[in-house]
């Protein structure tokens, strides 16, 4: 790195630059008043086509897909660079301000679910779905949903950060992140050439939660950082990758709260993405 940096005794808020420099502060809580809208389902989901929403709206459609019709949901978008998440509704839904955010309202109370782990666990035991009962089948989807939720953090704000939105490129974070990142590809490549999916041989919400953050980068996510990380290594993560890729329930999942498809009100929302290639099995990205 060219310029040393000493922390000084008392660490001051600056403003660090970067595609997020906007709405980054070091305190939490509603920012502005804006109520949340509500639509007819008993599922209120308020997200973004994000990894972190992505897992999320997957699980809906694989639901859905499943014939799980109590499973309805409506998917509003929540643009965080104009800071929708630090609105009032949503940070009453996620005090932490961020995607993605549940609102439950399928029983006579209705209740919030926040963190797409949280999430994902909520909709698996209420449907008995992805998630088995016993052990040691379901100490180990827990196991591999909580290695992503730990993982995560390095991949995106870590590797994706240092290497694609922050306002100068420094060797010294890029290695450090990039290392982290291909041993994460590796714990999950060692794993799949075991088992077909992270946690046995079917599918859990473990694999729901870690493919859109292993598929994005291995379709090239962040500038193609695919050919940086020469993920083309992992053989055993690209198969798992591109049999969820083929899910129609995993394809109409990643469209949802995207650019192709801002929101999801019913199945018939679909109909209207004009770009229909985004529904081929062989994968093409609606960034969000």
């Amino acid at each position: 790195m060219s310029d040393v940096y000493t922390p000084p005794p008392v660490w001051k808020n600056t403003e660090s630059g970067g595609k997020f420099s906007s709405t980054n502060r070091p305190t939490a809580g509603a920012r502005h008043e804006k109520e949340l809208p509500v639509g007819d389902h008993p599922f209120q989901l308020y997200s973004l086509g994000t990894p972190n929403g992505v897992k999320v709206t997957i699980m809906f459609e694989e639901l859905l897909e499943a014939g799980f019709t109590g499973a309805e949901y409506d998917a509003w978008k929540i643009n965080i660079m104009e800071g929708d998440q630090f609105g009032s509704g949503f940070t009453e839904l996620n005090p932490n301000s961020k995607i993605p955010a549940l609102q439950d309202r399928s029983g006579d109370t209705p209740f919030r679910v926040f963190e797409g782990g949280a999430i994902l666990i909520h909709l698996a035991e209420k449907f008995d779905y992805l998630l088995p009962k016993t052990n040691p089948a379901r100490a180990e989807t827990l196991s591999w949903l909580s290695w992503q939720i730990g993982t995560a953090p390095f991949i995106g704000g870590g590797f994706g950060h240092f290497y694609e939105y922050a306002p100068e490129k420094y060797e010294y974070p890029i290695n450090r992140y990039a290392m982290e990142t291909k041993r994460i590809f590796d714990v999950a490549n060692n794993q799949l050439g075991k088992t077909g999916y992270l946690a046995g041989d079917d599918m859990t919400i473990a694999d729901i939660a870690s493919y859109p953050w292993l598929g994005n980068l291995y379709h090239g996510a962040y500038s193609g950082s695919d050919k940086f990380l020469s993920l083309h290594e992992y053989e055993n993560v690209g198969r798992w990758v591109k049999e969820l890729d083929a899910r129609p329930g995993v394809i109409r999942g990643r469209l949802v709260n995207s650019k192709a498809m801002a929101e999801r009100h019913s199945a018939a929302d679909f109909d209207a993405v004009e770009d229909r290639s985004l529904f081929d099995p062989v994968r093409k990205r609606a960034d969000a």
